[in-house]
């Protein structure tokens, strides 16, 4: 009877390592095909032509949609979790739910975490040194050559990166020597870190620049407007600055570049004109306003999460991100609200990620980084993926740091080593709070701003980044540019 057991048991545990795998593999393959898509249509449609260059092109295509795919899982990690621990107190006996189990959701965790590691430091550098090589000086030119130069920039590359953690690391613990159970882990840890920085930096920039982008999406209340004049208006400012350009001869090259990007802007804006036009009044009145509230409730409950998280940390210990472990998957729940509590946990996950993405690309250092369909190369797509990875494997981390949602991060996420640091971690919730508190006042200040500015004569000074866009890109206030 004991044998029969015994293979009774292993036959379980072959079958759910088999459908663990394959689901594994669905989600894996649903994500990969979406990343395909999104990269394709950014993609620079130049660079397919069919020679040498093009298979490498494909092959950093496809690596990119590796990183991009392991990105999204990596942003629903999270969220699948939680849902999942809600499901399964909903239906704890429910046979259709038995794929879902606290197995596969540490498996997803752990397979995160090593495909992270892998496009991190493996397959985007690969791919990046592999479309900039051209082959050593006297090989014959090829794929073969490409590959050779790639491989050797690679290990260059790693002995500096081993290098510069080896000597760190001995500042930090000189009894440390072992490179796979302290080195590597610390070499992580620090790029968690860095991760976390810069979603400390991107997203109260981006909490404050959603209410400028949603602003730009939706079509806004026409208040004391009219829009058929400003559509009139318009239309002959398109008309002059046609006539313009047809006058002008072919050799007033830098006359004819101007005026053909002012009729663009032109056009740009009469079409804003004529969607605000057709636009329902439900739409206009009624979508807008609460989108905005929205936004500000959002926002609002994280700041609220944060500074709550704050009082915890100084009260109790167990607050801590690399605290003491909870209860298992499909045990509790870990929102005192329960379901309605998790979805509200969910909603404000992807609310920062995406809030994480905005800031990103506000920032002027990486303004050029921001894709344009059709038109972008494939340099910049590997940094744009590099870039997100960075940000998404750094998500569950900080929304555990900041008190967002108390799941405990699994796998190796969280055995970093500065998330049992007191200061780093209440440091981290106080600067979250205070700059996204300082960013919402700047952005819902500003009009005021501008208006002292102007009434004190320093709108000439450009002391206000506002005031400047509003000169050179603002429409005036019956509809046309003030250049006319």
């Amino acid at each position: 009877m004991e044998g029969q057991d015994e293979v009774s048991a292993r036959e379980q545990h072959f079958h759910s390592q088999v459908r663990e795998s394959t689901i594994c593999f669905l989600l894996f393959a649903i994500l990969y095909i979406v990343s395909y898509f999104i990269i394709r249509r950014y993609k620079r449609k130049s660079d397919e032509q069919e020679d040498e260059d093009a298979v490498v092109n494909r092959i950093s295509l496809f690596l990119s949609t590796f990183t991009l795919a392991v990105s999204a899982g990596a942003v629903l990690l999270l969220p699948f979790s939680i849902i999942s621990n809600e499901i399964l107190l909903a239906f704890p006996q429910n046979y259709y739910i038995q794929w879902l189990n606290g197995s596969l959701i540490h498996g997803l965790w752990n397979l995160a975490s090593l495909f992270s590691n892998l496009c991190l430091f493996v397959l985007m550098p690969f791919a990046f040194f592999f479309l900039e090589s051209e082959g050593f000086a006297g090989l014959k030119k090829g794929i073969r050559a490409r590959i050779l130069e790639t491989l050797v920039m690679l290990l260059l590359l790693a002995l500096l990166i081993l290098g510069m953690v080896w000597v760190a690391s001995a500042l930090i613990d000189s009894d440390a020597a072992n490179l796979w159970e302290f080195y590597l882990p610390y070499l992580y840890s620090c790029i968690s870190l860095m991760g976390c920085l810069l979603l400390l930096l991107c997203t109260p920039i981006g909490l404050s620049r959603m209410f400028t982008v949603m602003g730009q999406l939706l079509v806004k209340p026409a208040i004391l407007e009219d829009l058929d004049e400003q559509i009139y208006m318009i239309t002959l400012e398109e008309e002059a600055l046609q006539r313009r350009l047809h006058g002008l001869s072919s050799s007033v090259e830098y006359n004819v570049m101007e005026l053909e990007q002012e009729l663009e802007n032109v056009k740009t804006l009469k079409t804003k004109l004529e969607r605000r036009k057709k636009a329902s009044a439900w739409e206009r009145n009624l979508v807008y306003p609460a989108v905005m509230v929205l936004l500000l409730i959002e926002t609002s409950i994280s700041v609220l999460l944060v500074v709550c998280n704050i009082l915890c940390l100084l009260v109790d210990e167990t607050a801590m991100p690399k605290g003491t472990r909870g209860p298992g998957i499909g045990s509790a729940s870990l929102s005192t609200f329960g379901f309605v509590g998790a979805a509200l946990e969910i909603i404000l996950i992807f609310y920062l990620m995406v809030s994480s993405v905005v800031g990103f690309y506000s920032l002027r250092f990486f303004g050029n980084f921001t894709p344009k369909k059709d038109d972008t190369t494939m340099t910049k797509i590997i940094g744009n993926c590099v870039s997100i990875l960075v940000l998404s494997s750094a998500l569950p981390v900080m929304s555990r740091t900041l008190g967002i949602t108390r799941f405990d991060l699994l796998g190796d996420f969280g055995r970093f080593n500065w998330l049992g640091n007191f200061y780093i971690v209440l440091s981290y919730n106080l600067l979250f709070a205070i700059v996204t508190t300082l960013c919402l006042i700047r952005k819902f200040t500003s009009a005021v701003r501008e208006e002292l500015f102007k009434a004190l004569g320093l709108h000439k000074l450009h002391l206000s980044d506002t005031s400047r866009d509003s000169e050179t890109t603002k429409p005036s206030a019956n509809g046309h540019q003030k250049a006319l």
